[in-house]
């Protein structure tokens, strides 16, 4: 089997991803690094949903386990609107990611944000089409959007905490602000 870094936002998320990269061939190691995520208990839930089924699935689990408000406040501010807070935010993630990847050998480097329907998709592969250059690491590019539903299924058969927004503070905002 191949390694891959997994950048890896929540649990539900994970649940497709990994099976995929595993039938294909890739051991996924997950990389947790979200400083987006607020407030402080909901960064917790999903950290530790995510340590749980890692466990239980025996899968290799680095953490960045820094809670970031004010980091990512700063590095999102004043682009708060849509397109441009998530492309920072993507950045962040991401480029930590192929940084952690390369460092430690790995060949490649992937995001489960790719399974959401409600992540920029075309903006999360240009951006990680750049650090593939930028770090010399190849992107393990999937469409994982078709196993969304079932992932979420069987999260929640699990009994995994199941969030109800991205992550940012900005995007719970937006959420209660459509209600």
């Amino acid at each position: 089997m191949e390694n891959v870094f997994l950048h890896t936002c929540c649990a539900p998320c994970l649940v497709k991803c990994q099976e995929v990269l595993i039938n294909e061939g890739f051991l996924p190691t997950l990389f947790w690094y979200n400083p987006n995520i607020h407030p402080f208990t909901e960064y917790r839930a999903r950290k530790e949903t995510l340590i749980a089924y890692a466990n239980d699935k025996n899968l290799k689990l680095i953490m960045q386990d820094t809670y970031g408000l004010r980091y990512f406040v700063n590095e999102v501010y004043p682009n708060l609107a849509g397109k441009e807070r998530c492309e920072k935010c993507y950045k962040i993630r991401l480029e930590e990611t192929a940084k952690q990847a390369t460092a430690s050998g790995y060949e490649y480097f992937s995001t489960t944000l790719l399974i959401s329907p409600y992540q920029k998709h075309e903006l999360i592969k240009k951006i990680c089409l750049d650090l593939e250059n930028r770090y010399k690491i190849k992107f393990l590019y999937r469409d994982f959007r078709p196993f969304f539903k079932q992932g979420q299924q069987e999260a929640r058969k699990l009994g995994f905490y199941m969030q109800k927004y991205c992550g940012c503070v900005f995007s719970e905002e937006e959420r209660y602000l459509k209600m």
